[in-house]
């Protein structure tokens, strides 16, 4: 069932929302498309980040740019009631291939949203913020905004994700996993290659060794482990014994003690390397920590069951769903919801050419209107409960200054909502 139908056969606030969003369909489509053939890099989302910003001021959002101290972060604001609502819109591509992540579906469905219910904020008792948030891919700038107070007073926040065909709609029991992201450096002594290969301590050789012993450990690995490695330095010259070398790395895993582990297990990798050459070893942090996701239950039940008016997919997932994604630190502290969308009889995964470019395809638009209409009516759902709307608002006050976990003050089912 399209939106158009779904129009027909709605009543109520939910009508008036699907309404007002099939209004805007022609302007937000537009801006996805423009997301989409424009493609930014994290932290260098300038065009999209003004694009996205001027269309909700248009709106009648009242804008903040640079929010955070991050230049293409923005905070657009409706509203004054005390259950403040964030819906978050992510624009950031991915190097050579663009939205293969289709992060131009995200920056839609959350503004498409906004939009819909930007009339009805007073009605409904909310604050309404779409946040724009940068380099979700690589950089954490959700985790900057949460630790520089964006996020400070929200009592829920919201995006969608789409992937490839395949996925239920319904996120209850799904997560993401921990991820974090290292540089080894191995600093040796140059030497001639030729004349005197003995003299040189072979930082590239302690390269080496690492990779293989990181290989090696794979086959202990649990299958829900992620390791991932390139060597983005190894020398200059062939007549050079090289002194530096520079391996990047990730580990990933569903929870903080299985990932922290997993870590030190692919350090005593490296360091074997560092052992085995004679060179010395440091370890760099180049991104924040990327926490597990939590999925909000009562927030879960709305979703799911306004993604089942459009006849998707809702059937209970078999478990973790994947991936890593900053907004599994937004989900620690603050009731979530990051569900899954598949768009139908797309195959190739995410994060490949293929799906970059279905992710500017009629299909993958409409979904992405569905997605819209369902966060709206969540977000109309809670708010037009009252039990609902006080325990969401009173977790947020509560909470403070964010920094406690979610399931020590947070809405109705934070505590039991992780996954």
């Amino acid at each position: 069932m399209h939106l158009r139908d779904i129009i027909d056969s709605s009543a109520g606030l939910r009508r008036d929302l699907a309404l007002n969003l099939d209004k805007w369909r022609p302007r937000v489509q537009g801006l996805s498309h423009g997301l989409h053939a424009d493609p930014e890099l994290s932290f260098d989302e300038t065009r999209a980040a003004s694009a996205v910003a001027a269309l909700l001021a248009e709106a009648g959002f009242d804008v903040e740019r640079g929010t955070a101290g991050l230049p293409t972060a923005f905070t657009a604001t409706a509203g004054s009631g005390d259950l403040v609502v964030a819906l978050c819109v992510e624009y950031d591509a991915l190097p050579e291939i663009g939205h293969a992540c289709g992060h131009n579906l995200i920056a839609g469905a959350s503004t498409a949203a906004a939009l819909a219910l930007l009339p009805y904020v007073d009605d409904l008792g909310i604050t309404l913020k779409a946040i724009g948030t940068p380099a979700e891919e690589h950089g954490g700038g959700k985790i900057l905004m949460l630790e520089r107070g964006a996020f400070d007073g929200v009592g829920l926040a919201l995006m969608v994700h789409p992937v490839q065909d395949g996925f239920s709609c319904n996120p209850a029991g799904t997560t993401a996993q921990a991820v974090g992201r290292y540089r080894a450096v191995y600093s040796g002594s140059p030497a001639h290659a030729a004349a005197a290969p003995h003299r040189g301590v072979n930082a590239a050789d302690a390269a080496v060794v690492a990779q293989v012993a990181v290989g090696l450990l794979r086959q202990q690995l649990p299958a829900d482990h992620r390791v991932s490695a390139y060597v983005s330095e190894a020398g200059r010259a062939t007549n050079i014994i090289p002194d530096r070398a520079v391996v990047e790395f990730e580990c990933r895993a569903f929870t903080l003690p299985e990932y922290e582990a997993l870590l030190e297990r692919v350090r005593n990798c490296f360091r074997a390397g560092a052992l085995a050459t004679g060179t010395a070893l440091e370890f760099e942090s180049v991104e924040p920590l990327y926490q597990p996701l939590r999925q909000d239950e009562v927030l879960a039940g709305h979703w799911t069951e306004a993604m089942d008016a459009f006849g998707r997919d809702v059937r209970p997932a078999p478990g973790p769903a994947g991936g890593s994604t900053d907004m599994g630190n937004i989900s620690q502290v603050i009731p979530s919801l990051h569900p899954w969308l598949s768009i139908p009889g797309v195959q190739a995964p995410i994060h490949s050419r293929e799906f970059a470019e279905l992710a500017d395809s009629p299909g993958a638009y409409e979904l992405m209107f569905e997605a819209a209409a369902a966060l709206a009516w969540t977000v109309a759902g809670v708010a037009s409960d009252p039990e609902q709307y006080a325990a969401f608002a009173a977790g947020a006050r509560q909470r403070g200054a964010l920094g406690a976990p979610a399931d020590d003050a947070a809405g109705p089912s934070a505590a039991d909502g992780r996954g």
